[in-house]
């Protein structure tokens, strides 16, 4: 993907939101319909036209870390704890909405 843009309704540069905004939620997930990074599906929801579609766990590029921008696939995101690449912290609770995020 392209942009490293992370949309919402953001606190911060890192990619936290007024939904979730605690040090660990860095995470910012693509929509497949309008591929976008998000950081999170409310935000998605509240902002776009349409709602947040999952995306295939094993699809490239589809989490980035809000901190270095690095991105990963689902399923590559879900093992780890921390970004590989600036080893900022991941938070733990965000595997909850793994059903909305990747299918």
């Amino acid at each position: 993907m392209g942009s490293k843009i992370i949309y919402g309704k953001l606190i911060d540069s890192k990619g936290r939101c007024v939904h979730y905004g605690t040090e660990l939620d860095i995470i910012a997930n693509r929509c497949s319909k309008c591929n976008k990074f998000y950081a999170c599906y409310k935000c998605h929801d509240e902002c776009e036209n349409h709602k947040f579609e999952p995306v295939q766990k094993e699809e490239k590029d589809s989490v980035m870390c809000g901190v270095c921008k690095k991105t990963f696939s689902y399923s590559e995101y879900s093992n780890f704890c921390f970004c590989p690449s600036c080893k900022s912290n991941f938070n733990p609770r965000c595997a909850l909405h793994k059903a909305i995020y990747s299918k």
